[in-house]
């Protein structure tokens, strides 16, 4: 009897064993991911492309070592293409109109190509600039990623020990920003050495302010530029050598993080993917495109993009076809062999027969540019040879790349079918762009921290804003009780929050007492303590910025105040002045008292 029930047990061990050995070889077949994404990075600031100003070796040689598309095409500025890439649909269907201020954010009911390898059983993080929604859950770690580091808006304006966030939580950063951030992802990539991993370190330069470590900037600070911009009286020279050293400091950290791929023995399992999110962020060599950042002209729109699979993808081809952002998540999806989360239509396509299969069968398509501007914006049209420009002008691309003769008498069917299709992305976009009634959303209960920063708010009275660029500015010139600050939010779920604020206030207009309330909850505190240190720009900038500096905010804790469920209006006033002002307000931080 006791063989028996040892036969038993045996044949139904067997079968579980067998199913776990499955399970583990297929969880180990699957392939990494690293995704890295630029910063105001055109598709000229690379060596890679012909620029003879700066030399980037190591992205050159994921080119030399994977593929290279030559027509890879983003958005006009930062937030849209974030938005894309994230979902694989156009940035105008899923909530995003605006690079600040709420327009920046995702709509809730989309999925992300985080959710999309989380539930595949990724381990997964991000690194860098977000832009694309702060406040759970538009928070990275409510869009799928299980970690995050780095800062939700758009411009930061201090790259050297930042204040940025961890999970919600605030922290000071580490040297400058682009080499903690990559410290952070490396640190990822070891702790999930064991499990497939889907990493995206989306790097902040060379976006402004022009600030980079003395070892980059002092190869370029006196560099006779051998290429310039097609109007080179339109370039600011200074501005381009600081940018291209940004560049060389990416390429350092890039071959960082293939470094630690290579050490870990974990290349030949890794798809690693590099592009940028739009066209450069200064008038300099591109290559002679028209346009750079903010226009949907080919050199505001048009990026680098190179892909690595070693053994799998073939290595040193160019890729002729057109390819957008919209591409990414569905493309990395198929490679993976994994199920995409979104039950929503994508507008981009799988690029993987052209990574792995036959090119000639590829079917010509329609690529749109969209960004700003009145009645659905400017908006352009690619295919694989023409471009309709926002104007309705059409040119020949292939002939013609620096778009300097219109074409659309030559091949007026073209012209006509490409215009219809524009008024139709008109028609259907120009209801909804620029229509926000999303409240912020404050408390949510399944997230301990909410960031509240001036970016978001509306100043009433005399309050100014330190910068007409919202993301990293703060208020101040706020020197009367009339005065107030105002948020739209909506509070998820009844919850008691801590408060704290983040500020400066020179010794002398100490004493002011300030109130936060919402819908009848209300809380006071003193403003105790001086903090007014100086303004960061002259110890690390390049050049003058243009965007806002910021100064490092002292903590005041206001205490403990209860939120109860519902939409309104969050109000910080101050009820009294001894001095003359009140404080340069940052943000307000809630965390949920458990």
């Amino acid at each position: 009897m006791k063989k028996i029930l040892f036969f038993v047990k045996i044949h139904l061990l067997v079968p579980m064993a067998m199913a776990l050995v499955t399970s583990v070889v297929a969880e180990s077949s699957k392939p990494n991911i690293v995704v890295i994404l630029s910063d105001d990075q055109g598709w000229g600031d690379l060596s890679l492309n012909g620029n003879s100003n700066l030399k980037t070796p190591t992205i050159d040689g994921l080119a030399r070592d994977g593929v290279r598309f030559d027509r890879f095409f983003v958005c006009a500025v930062c937030s849209p293409t974030r938005a894309e890439f994230l979902t694989g649909r156009y940035h105008a269907r899923v909530g995003v109109y605006s690079t600040s201020a709420g327009g920046e954010r995702l709509n809730l009911d989309e999925k992300t190509i985080a959710d999309t390898f989380k539930a595949a059983g990724y381990a997964t993080g991000a690194f860098g600039k977000w832009h694309n929604g702060m406040q759970y859950p538009y928070h990275p770690n409510g869009r799928g990623f299980d970690e995050y580091y780095g800062f939700c808006s758009g411009h930061w304006g201090n790259y050297f020990d930042p204040m940025l966030e961890r999970n919600g939580k605030l922290v000071r950063g580490e040297g400058f920003i682009i080499d903690d951030l990559t410290n952070q992802a490396l640190d990822f990539i070891e702790k999930n050495k064991d499990k497939p991993f889907f990493a995206y370190i989306p790097f902040n330069t060379p976006h402004s302010p022009m600030q980079v470590p003395d070892e980059f900037w002092n190869k370029h600070k006196d560099q006779e530029l051998g290429q310039r911009n097609r109007e080179p009286e339109k370039e600011d020279v200074v501005h381009t050598r600081a940018a291209l050293a940004m560049c060389e400091n990416i390429d350092w950290n890039v071959g960082r993080v293939l470094k630690k791929l290579d050490d870990l023995k974990l290349a030949e399992n890794t798809i690693v993917l590099y592009f940028s999110d739009n066209g450069p962020n200064g008038w300099r060599w591109n290559g002679g495109m028209k346009g750079r950042k903010g226009s949907t002209d080919e050199g505001g729109v048009r990026s680098p993009l190179v892909i690595r699979w070693p053994g799998k993808i073939p290595a040193g081809k160019q890729i002729k076809q057109i390819a957008g952002a919209i591409d990414l998540l569905p493309t990395l999806a198929d490679m993976a062999g994994i199920k995409i989360a979104s039950e929503k239509p994508l507008d981009g396509v799988s690029l993987k027969p052209l990574l792995l299969g036959n090119p000639e069968q590829w079917e010509d398509r329609v690529l749109i540019n969209q960004w700003g501007g009145k009645n659905g914006g400017r908006v352009s049209l690619r295919t694989q040879r023409f471009r309709l420009d926002t104007n309705g002008a059409l040119f020949d691309m292939k002939n013609d790349p620096g778009q300097k003769k219109g074409v659309a008498a030559e091949f007026p069917k073209v012209a006509e079918r490409l215009r219809t299709q524009q008024q139709a992305w008109r028609d259907l976009t120009t209801p909804t762009y620029k229509k926000d009634g999303r409240p912020f959303i404050v408390g949510h209960p399944d997230y301990q921290y909410t960031q509240i920063p001036a970016r978001d708010g509306i100043a009433h009275g005399g309050i100014e804003r330190s910068s007409r660029h919202p993301n990293c500015s703060y208020f101040s010139h706020w020197t009367s009780t009339e005065d107030k600050i105002t948020w739209d939010v909506e509070v998820p779920a009844d919850g008691k929050f801590d408060v704290e604020i983040l500020y400066t206030c020179p010794a002398a207009d100490v004493g002011s007492e300030v109130e936060l309330s919402f819908n009848g909850d209300k809380i006071t505190a003193k403003v105790s303590e001086a903090w007014d240190p100086p303004l960061l720009a002259d110890k690390y900038n390049r050049i003058k910025m243009g965007e806002g500096d910021v100064k490092y905010f002292k903590s005041l804790k206001l205490g403990t105040m209860s939120l109860k469920k519902g939409k309104g209006e969050l109000t910080l006033r101050a009820l009294k002045i001894p001095g003359s002002q009140v404080m340069d307000f940052r943000l307000i931080m809630l965390t949920r008292r458990n």
